[in-house]
């Protein structure tokens, strides 16, 4: 049975009831973002099959209530964060929430319509990034990875354009929201655009861009998260564990084209 409601908490939310074949004692609640639910999907039936647990999917239109949610008990778990993210927001709103497993990195990549490879990147090409303070740090450590620029000594990946150290080609650069990021590309060498709105565009990142981040970018994990005090809760665990088999990984790969990349490492690799 698969039921769908709509509610509101502060955003728009849409729950997604997910049950097997019976009725179940238990639910756990998922607060997640839309990219997320073609995946949890599947990982609901698998958690139903294997465990008789139920979950229901919440999905979020924005990337602050879902931590609120957590935090309030409104759900038990949530994914759609990556650690880096994670971190900067409950250190900023205090809150008592951590990590419970990992699952993929959706990675940045660089595209253009003018240049098929990097080294094609003229003198004083203009580059367009998004300017919010997260994507633009962790835009700035892509470009430093394409050798493009230098960022001063221990940059965190927090910061703007001030952080350049070196930039040998003279790049210009451009500011925009993320959204945006695929329509300024008519009008610059190269953008920068992170991985669900590339695909929200049509872009196949592993196939279209022409610089791409790779899986050691461990500050973009992304993460499943619970309350501190439920974060040993055995069916939390066991959801985590099933989220790193093989049969999710072959999912993430085949729901999503191959454009995110499954990431199953100990908590303690990611700073936990």
């Amino acid at each position: 049975m698969k039921t769908t409601i709509k509610a509101l908490f502060g955003a728009l939310v849409l729950t997604i009831i997910f049950a097997g074949c019976g009725s179940s004692d238990e639910t756990i609640k998922v607060g997640l973002n839309g990219s997320g639910v073609p995946l949890w999907e599947e990982v609901a039936d698998i958690v139903y099959e294997e465990e008789g647990v139920e979950l229901e999917l919440i999905e979020f239109a924005d990337y602050v209530r879902p931590n609120l949610a957590l935090e309030d008990g409104d759900v038990d778990i949530n994914a759609f964060q990556t650690v880096s993210y994670f971190d900067e927001f409950i250190e900023e709103h205090d809150l008592s929430l951590e990590p419970i497993a990992t699952t993929y990195i959706a990675p940045m990549a660089l595209y253009s319509d003018e240049h098929e490879s990097i080294e094609e990147v003229p003198e004083g090409g203009i580059v367009a990034l998004p300017q919010e303070a997260t994507n633009m740090g962790r835009a700035l450590l892509l470009l430093e990875e394409a050798d493009l620029i230098e960022l001063e000594e221990g940059f965190n990946g927090y910061g703007e354009l001030d952080k350049i150290v070196e930039n040998p080609k003279g790049l210009e650069f451009e500011p925009v929201v993320a959204a945006q990021t695929p329509r300024v590309l008519p009008d610059v060498d190269i953008s920068i655009i992170n991985n669900g709105v590339a695909r929200e565009a049509d872009f196949q990142p592993n196939d279209d861009s022409i610089f791409i981040e790779g899986d050691t970018a461990t500050p973009y994990i992304n993460i499943i998260a619970a309350r501190e005090e439920n974060a040993d809760r055995e069916i939390l665990q066991r959801i985590g564990e099933i989220v790193q088999t093989q049969q999710v990984e072959d999912e993430i790969i085949d729901i999503y084209d191959e454009a995110l990349i499954p990431v199953f490492v100990e908590l303690d690799e990611i700073g936990w």
